[in-house]
């Protein structure tokens, strides 16, 4: 090979390196690692300079955990990692590794979060797992938050109810200091905890002015009077959830006061612990009163009763919205079903009998003219009567949940006929529910 004159005195100039030095040179530039600026330059950007709010918006889209890897990269994104606005909201979750597959947060973790962060705390959760020594973990995280404000609080237990395990004294302790501190709480969601009356008595205290959403389902150491209290003084309530027997005449014309804003969701669970339990009666008067105060609440009920304990229930017009029936419903309440709720949205049956509903689900449709979506389990229904219930309510129907084994095949339609005249009458293609094979 030929090579270039010029290259050829260059090489013969005194200046120039011989080839084994010039090789020695490059083969050290190439192992030589770039430093973080060559590295930024290259792709015209530092990422230890961006701005904090640039990197506020990245954190919040990276778990915990990431998000503490990301603060060991340099001294700013350390810094971010401790900015207030990431730690507004945070869900503990405090599981005993023998008795649940979830990861728990760890307790390093909780410790700086005290430590550096609690008065940043604004919405905060704990999920428990059924273990007492998790329930007994968060009312000690609970009572070491005494310099927060927070707006949002909510007990979580992901098994049974293992706040109630605790001695009721020590979590009533825990949650007053939450109460006196936060001044302005929202939103507080207690299900399945012993609090009691006198601990309503501090929230409402302390907070009556901003509470706006109580879930307080299965807390059996509260009194219809209790709950009352929380009425009278929180006149911004605008959702609430509890267990029937804390439901009253006076609690519903507590809601009903001109000094009340607006109800906007009503839960009420009817929950039998013994067969034949004996169940109390809401005057019409007090629902009638409820309506014309607040015309668009949603009155939602979930039922576990037994057959003989309805008595009490849909003898007269109920404003109930969305209704869940979580065991075996008789044939008789389902026709009062459809003589007294004339607002009703949602009904899901579980179970039924070997009694064909015919009657009563024509009824329900030609009666509930809001009814949009319904579910049938364990129920059986001839194809007639569920084609002329489906063309009764026509396309206001926006969920259809039937299992296939409910309908039953007639003179008119079989299983094959039935899901194209169905799909006619909804607008819309329409398959039975399969029950799974394995």
């Amino acid at each position: 090979m030929k090579r270039v004159k010029g290259d050829e005195e260059e090489c013969n100039s005194p200046s120039h390196e011989s080839p084994p030095e010039v090789c020695k040179k490059v083969r050290k530039q190439l192992s030589e690692e770039p430093d973080e600026e060559d590295v930024a330059c290259d792709f015209g950007c530092d990422w230890s300079r961006l701005p904090q709010e640039i990197l506020l918006h990245i954190f919040q889209y990276l778990p915990l955990l990431d998000r503490a890897f990301a603060s060991q990269v340099c001294r700013g994104w350390n810094e971010a990692f401790h900015m207030p606005e990431l730690w507004r909201c945070f869900e503990f979750e405090l599981n005993q590794p023998a008795s649940s597959y979830l990861k728990a947060t760890h307790p390093d973790l909780i410790k700086q979060i005290i430590k550096r962060h609690s008065n940043h705390l604004q919405y905060v959760s704990f999920k428990v797992d059924s273990s007492t020594e998790s329930a007994e973990a968060a009312c000690d995280i609970l009572s070491q938050l005494v310099n927060c404000s927070l707006k949002t609080l909510g007990l979580i237990s992901t098994a049974r109810p293992s706040f109630m395990e605790l001695p009721k004294s020590h979590f009533i302790s825990a949650l007053t200091v939450v109460f006196v501190n936060s001044k302005s709480l929202s939103s507080l969601k207690i299900d399945d905890t012993p609090v009691d009356d006198p601990s309503l008595k501090v929230l409402v205290a302390n907070n009556s002015d901003t509470l706006k959403l109580l879930k307080m389902s299965s807390c059996p150491h509260v009194s219809p009077a209790g709950i009352l209290c929380v009425a009278d003084q929180c006149h911004g309530l605008r959702e609430l959830a509890l267990n029937y027997h804390l439901l009253s005449d006076d609690l519903l014309l507590a809601l009903s006061s001109e000094k009340h804003v607006h109800l906007e969701h009503l839960r009420i669970d009817v929950v039998s612990d013994n067969p034949g339990q004996h169940f109390h009666t809401i005057k019409k008067s007090s629902w009638d009163a409820m309506v014309r105060h607040s015309p668009k609440f949603n009155l939602v009920m979930y039922f576990f009763l037994y057959e003989d304990e309805f008595g009490p229930f849909f003898c007269e017009e109920i404003p109930v919205t969305h209704l869940y029936f979580g065991r075996s419903v008789s044939k008789d309440v389902l026709g009062r079903v459809g003589l007294h709720c004339p607002r009703l949205v949602e009904l899901v049956v579980c179970a039924n009998g070997l009694r064909p509903l015919d009657e009563e689900l024509i009824r329900i449709a030609r009666r509930c003219t809001q009814l949009s979506a319904i579910g049938l389990g364990e129920c059986e229904v001839s194809c007639s009567a569920f084609v002329e219930f489906v063309k009764m309510c026509g396309h206001r129907l926006s969920q259809l949940s039937i299992m296939e084994e409910v309908l039953i095949p007639d003179h008119k339609y079989s299983l094959d006929d039935i899901h194209w005249e169905v799909s006619k009458h909804l607008g819309r293609v329409w398959f039975p529910d399969m029950m799974p094979t394995w």
